[in-house]
């Protein structure tokens, strides 16, 4: 997307988008504190070539990247902005250096990522921390309650004309660039505080289970189509239309003395449960669960599964739906759970190597009919009506997405696999299909394979090409703005992925101490039973 130095007529100056603005008031954050540290960091090196490895080290740490009131809510236009705080949203940083390498997870309580800000934020976080950009993964947790970052960038329609203008700098969601500089100066600066961090770390992988959470938001018709929320017990809903995941995946970190440092969570649920007003929704309950449970104040990234057809609404239940801040609990504490379990229980080790591979290329978008386009234009033409917009609302799609094709024809994407010993985590910068991150489970070398979604940047929903076809449909296939890739771009997500994940050689399993011999029996229990 283009990022442009200016808003719309009669908005502020984007100016604080620059290049600029990003690396020089974090260095200013920075100081004096970490030049020593970064002259001792070889971009993402961590010491010299051909040094033997002293063991994984982990520094953890987080920042608040929480909204101001009055800031527009995350997937709003203008008139809707927060008027009450709930929680806090973070940016949490997960760093993992082996002696050789280092990489960088950044989870954050956001609606998405766009590409300029992963862009900035990683030429920061080099010149900083000395990581390379291709280290280092930013993934958003898709939270409806968090800050303005998207979907209308700004300056993106300056080249339009002024009935496009007002279509998306006045009726779309719409980026702040203030809230945009905050965010990425405190990407960096967590990085920061995670690097100088770094300590010799115990590291433990597993699976938690929770299949009563989450589910399939698209349904299977009579009709032989599928629906998005197709309603609750319509009668004419024949199934779920695709699958979910109910894999907790959890890797955890404690230093010598047995204390958690940090852990990172993978789940694949929309963060959809709006508690009303500014909040991490379900993950930042989540986050809270695993602290309370362990009485350990630490971060816990949360990094979002293949979840772009799956939420916590299930449209086959019969049972009344409860309230928002309750689902929040309810979705936030089961899987918070599942991970102290995982936590509690897994085995723990030190030999864990790091590595980071990438693909960038360019998908195209995909174009809509000229006819479509004309209709479009009768429709907003006519007004917009007060009460049911469903056909107003995609007619400023379409006309927005016709804008921007002749200066964006195609959209730039990343595919990434960082490795962590026998953990692999595989993004898109999508609303990935489940059944897509389910492939890439299937298929990866790796014992625990974590797939993130909206990582690295944001394309909008990226269904499997079966959703595209005659039994097809829903929401989701709709082409917009947002979302608009030609439908093969799942599948090349997929095989990038699942490439870069197979030129890595996974760790090995940490396992739990076996016992040298065989026991002997306990002498007050080699006893014959007694009756009197």
């Amino acid at each position: 997307m283009n990022s442009g130095p200016t808003v719309a007529k009669g908005g502020r100056a984007a100016d604080a988008m620059s290049e600029r603005f990003t690396l020089a008031r974090a260095a200013a954050a920075c100081g004096r504190r970490v030049r020593a540290v970064a002259l001792l960091l070889a971009l993402g090196a961590g010491v010299a070539a051909g040094a033997e490895a002293a063991g994984i080290k982990a520094g953890f740490a987080e920042r608040d990247i929480s909204p101001a009131i009055g800031m527009r809510e995350a997937h709003a236009v203008a008139r809707h902005v927060f008027k009450v705080f709930h929680d806090p949203c973070k940016v949490r940083v997960a760093v993992f250096d082996d002696g050789r390498r280092r990489i960088a997870l950044v989870g954050l309580d956001t609606l998405m990522v766009p590409r300029s800000v992963v862009q900035r934020a990683r030429a920061g976080i080099q010149q900083v921390c000395g990581l390379a950009p291709e280290a280092v993964m930013i993934a958003a947790s898709h939270s409806h309650s968090s800050g303005p970052v998207g979907i209308v960038m700004p300056g993106q329609f300056d080249h339009a004309s002024p009935e496009i203008q007002q279509l998306a700098y006045q009726e779309s969601s719409l980026a702040d660039p203030v809230y945009l500089e905050q965010l990425t100066r405190e990407i960096i600066e967590a990085t920061r505080l995670a690097t100088t961090r770094l300590t010799p770390a115990h590291l433990g992988f597993g699976f938690g289970h929770d299949d009563r959470v989450a589910f399939n938001r698209r349904q299977k018709m009579k009709n032989n189509q599928s629906w998005s929320h197709a309603g609750a017990m319509n009668p004419d809903i024949v199934d779920y239309a695709g699958p979910t995941d109910p894999q907790v995946g959890v890797v955890g970190a404690w230093d010598a003395d047995g204390r958690l440092l940090g852990a990172i969570v993978n789940f694949a649920c929309h963060a959809t449960t709006n508690p009303g007003g500014i909040s991490a929704n379900w993950p930042g309950e989540m986050e809270r669960t695993v602290q309370g449970a362990l009485r350990a104040n630490v971060p816990v990234v949360f990094l979002a599964g293949a979840s772009g057809d799956v939420t916590q609404v299930d449209n086959l239940s019969p049972y009344v739906r409860p309230d928002q801040k309750t689902w929040m609990q309810i979705v936030g504490g089961r899987i918070g759970a599942e991970a102290v379990k995982v936590l509690l229980s897994a085995p723990r080790g030190t030999d864990a190597a790091v590595a980071a591979r990438t693909k960038v290329w360019n998908i195209p978008r995909r174009v809509p009919a000229p006819e479509r386009v004309a209709r479009a234009r009768e429709v907003i033409a006519a007004g917009k009506p007060k009460r049911d917009l469903t056909e107003w609302t995609f007619a400023r799609e379409t006309l927005l997405l016709d804008a921007i094709l002749a200066r964006e024809p195609a959209v730039e994407v990343e595919v990434q696999a960082l490795q962590v010993g026998p953990a692999v985590f595989v993004s898109s910068p999508a609303e990935y299909f489940v059944a897509y991150g389910l492939e890439i489970k299937r298929g990866s070398p790796f014992p625990f394979t974590f797939p993130v979604s909206l990582a690295n940047g944001c394309v909008g929903y990226v269904p499997t090409e079966a959703a595209f076809g005659p039994e097809g449909g829903g929401y989701e296939t709709r082409l917009t703005f947002y979302s608009n890739l030609e439908i093969t771009a799942g599948r090349q997500f997929a095989e990038a992925g699942l490439g870069l994940a197979r030129q890595l050689t996974p760790g090995p399993v940490p396992e739990f101490p076996r016992i040298p011999a065989p026991g002997q029996p306990w002498p007050f229990g080699r006893v014959e039973p007694q009756i009197r």
